[in-house]
């Protein structure tokens, strides 16, 4: 009954804001708080105030969202651990049997290279006669 009533009487006061507010021509905002200040009167009228007064003092509602919560932790918890073991089990069994098997080569200490060819040498610079020749081409070419 006082839920009832506290709800009335904020959404009377709501209104009368609205009204105030329509009265300085600042209509959207009036229409804004006046849609505000129907919400209680809407809660009341389909009986949700009612049913939260109804839990909030009820001890096997609690109950309940104790249960709800310790399932949540229990998800929460299955989640984490799956996520750091790699995946689900589904998923962890063709692993495990890869891993099962040689990991690493058996001749992995030998070098794999073995000994190699030595990167070829460079090719010997050309002589400079060589190199003026290209740019005296192009000098000639544009007659400098």
């Amino acid at each position: 009954m006082i839920a009832e009533t506290v709800c009335s009487a904020v959404s009377a006061a709501g209104l009368g804001i609205a009204v105030v507010t329509a009265y300085r021509k600042r209509f959207l905002a009036a229409a804004r708080i006046a849609a505000y200040s129907l919400i209680p009167v809407g809660l009341v009228m389909t009986g949700v105030v009612d049913w939260l007064a109804d839990t909030a003092f009820s001890p096997t509602a609690w109950a309940g969202f104790g249960v709800l919560g310790l399932s949540w932790v229990l998800f929460a918890t299955t989640r984490t651990v799956e996520r750091r073991r790699g995946g689900t089990r589904k998923e962890r069994r063709p692993a495990r049997a890869a891993a099962g098997s040689d990991a690493v080569a058996p001749a992995a200490s030998a070098p794999s290279l073995g000994q190699g060819s030595r990167p070829a040498a460079r090719p010997a610079p050309a002589s400079r006669d060589e190199d003026f020749s290209d740019i005296e081409a192009i000098l000639k070419k544009h007659g400098i």
